[in-house]
């Protein structure tokens, strides 16, 4: 038996989603969303989906299969997978989620498209689409007509239009590849026209819209693969309907084997959202940061200058509520598989700090559509209210700590980085008298947090007020402009977060018990934190060869999940991860030569 990895590939139109193994199996994939129920849930099945009675998967076999390659069509998300058999025959695979503008409005239907066109040879293929309901159910009723099989699933149905034989499909049986097949699944509606030119003009489109959106990034001379790959796929976590952005495509990943610590990423959190829109603004993707804001807007405006959760569902629902799935075994049957996040219930403080930051270049950027004016801006004051009163207070951290609190340093930077750019967006308005009001906010707070979090006797800042510890965090008081790179404190602090926390290539969170005991993985982005600090304070050198490292640890989508193994390089945690994205993009952007180095 061959346990699933992370070599997944994602396509998706920011409506849905799926993951697609190597070989060329859909193997995840909710709808009628991204958080939705997994009609592909073979991924957290548990069982080896060549084995008969696997379910929950679109797969697409080659009698005597032999090989398997696979990539992206150029800059989009349309993947090829070339399968050849053992007697020399071929097919091609071609996977994609349509998504192109029509009529002034995008189409990016609830739809999962399939085209397998033969190359050489007689191949023969068994098609096994088996989708599930109820998280894991198998009985999904089924019916069909001379050219569609329709799926009932849990509150909607699914129609598969096809080209293929529907007899065999629905048996299951082998049959030779003579001609291009073309698959559609999505709502139940029947095809008015010609099927394969109606696909085959999908994909076109959709080729087209994603290589236009692509060639509009401001990418760095090197590493352009990596930014725009990171960037595809970072856009496929935004749910474009409100403009929320994902943290990952899946749940119940564990973060390492065997450790309960199986979370569900596919919500939008305050802090993930953040980094994802600052790394796409790097690279000139406001699309994703003008979707962002509107989600946003909405979110300040429901908590009436209240309380922020930590995350929030991708209509900005407030209760995520959590429960186990007891049809799906797990990954690699590690369960639990989790649906909902209990961390809606958290106090965690940063998220206001992310809120002001991730609104404040809508203060000064000419390009937008929507720049932010003076009722923003006091919307945004009733957030900076909220952080002013509880820089000090404890919180869970942003490492989401179930059973303690303390005051974390990063949350109350966090909460003076609101304050303070709420002072420059005021000067920006000409509000003088408020300027002055937050710059004086952040002056005290700024007192507060460098009194109560240096520790002298260690030289470094510590990751909480009460205590001198290390956390990874630390190191974002330069991304913050808190500390500057030539601080002593920041030097000294850097120093002992690398000594303590760096297991070779890779950088934890932190090193000590949580919930769960000792963690046993690095935390990816925590390593890319290390690579920017590297750089910033001279060691150019290690930066490159430790981003260089990381590099290599991709799958072969070209991607990162959220955590990795020190000791293997074997990847863990949910995927495609944005946290790990946002990081292959910032320091892609950082240490890249110029442009003008070539020209």
């Amino acid at each position: 038996m061959k346990s699933p990895s992370m070599e997944l590939w994602p396509i998706g139109n920011c409506q849905v989603s799926a993951l697609i193994d190597d070989r060329a199996r859909i193997v995840w994939g909710c709808v009628p969303r991204v958080d939705g129920d997994p009609t592909f849930s073979s991924l957290l099945d548990g069982r080896d989906p060549d084995n008969a009675s696997a379910v929950g998967l679109w797969a697409i076999d080659l009698e005597d299969c032999a090989q398997v390659e696979q990539h992206y069509v150029k800059n989009t998300p349309i993947l090829v997978s070339r399968m050849t058999d053992s007697h020399g025959g071929v097919i091609e695979v071609t996977d994609f989620c349509p998504r192109f503008e029509r009529m002034g409005r995008t189409y990016r239907p609830v739809a999962f498209v399939r085209t397998v066109r033969p190359v050489a040879g007689s191949p023969r293929i068994r098609v096994r689409l088996r989708p599930t309901r109820s998280w894991g159910d198998p009985n999904v009723e089924r019916t069909s007509g001379s050219n569609h099989i329709r799926y009932l699933l849990e509150g909607l149905q699914l129609r598969l239009s096809t080209s293929a034989p529907v007899g065999l499909l629905q048996e299951e049986r082998s049959f030779r590849v003579e001609q291009p097949l073309h698959f559609f699944l999505g709502p139940d509606e029947s095809f008015a026209g010609n099927l394969a030119t109606a696909v085959e003009e999908m994909l076109g489109y959709t080729r087209q819209h994603w290589q236009n959106w692509a060639r509009g990034l401001a990418t760095p001379f090197m590493w352009q693969d990596v930014v725009i790959r990171s960037a595809i796929t970072l856009k496929l976590c935004q749910y474009e309907e409100t403009g929320a952005i994902v943290a990952a495509l899946t749940t119940s990943i564990p973060e390492h084997a065997g450790s309960q610590r199986n979370w569900d990423y596919r919500y939008c959190w305050i802090r993930d959202a953040y980094y994802t829109v600052q790394a796409l603004n790097r690279v000139g993707a406001l699309d994703v940061l003008e979707g962002y804001l509107g989600y946003l807007r909405n979110i300040v405006d429901d908590a009436k200058g209240g309380y922020i959760q930590p995350l929030y569902g991708v209509l900005g629902e407030a209760e995520l509520h959590e429960w186990e799935a007891p049809r799906l075994a797990g990954y690699r049957g590690m369960g639990p598989v989790r649906v909902g996040n209990l961390a809606y219930e958290q106090v965690q403080h940063d998220a206001y700090g992310q809120i002001v930051l991730s609104n404040v270049q809508a203060f000064f950027d000419e390009r937008l559509l929507r720049m932010a004016g003076v009722e923003d801006f006091e919307a945004l004051e009733r957030v900076g209210e909220r952080a002013w009163e509880l820089y000090d207070k404890p919180d869970a951290g942003l490492w989401e700590l179930r059973t303690r609190q303390s005051v974390h340093t990063y949350s109350a930077a966090m909460c003076w980085a609101a304050c303070d750019r709420l002072a420059n967006a005021a000067e920006r308005l000409g509000l003088g008298e408020r300027q002055a009001y937050w710059a004086e906010r952040a002056a005290t707070m700024r007192a507060t947090i460098e009194t109560r979090a240096w520790r002298p006797d260690t030289n470094r800042m510590s990751a909480t007020f009460s205590g001198d510890d290390l956390d990874a965090s630390l190191i974002q008081l330069l991304d913050l402009r808190f500390l500057s790179p030539d601080d002593p404190r920041f030097r000294g602090t850097l120093a002992a977060v690398e000594q303590g926390l760096r297991r070779g290539s890779h950088m934890l969170r932190y090193d000590t018990e949580d919930d769960f005991g000792l963690p046993e993985t690095a935390f990816n982005v925590c390593t890319f934190w290390l690579i920017e600090a590297l750089h910033f304070t001279g060691r150019d050198a290690d930066a490159r060869q430790l981003f260089e490292e990381m590099l290599s640890r991709r799958t072969a989508a070209g991607l990162l999940s959220e955590d990795i193994d020190p000791q293997t390089g074997e990847l863990w945690g949910n995927y495609p991860q944005t946290y790990s994205l946002v990081g292959m993009i910032n320091c892609a952007v950082l240490l890249s030569k110029p442009w003008s180095a070539i020209r």
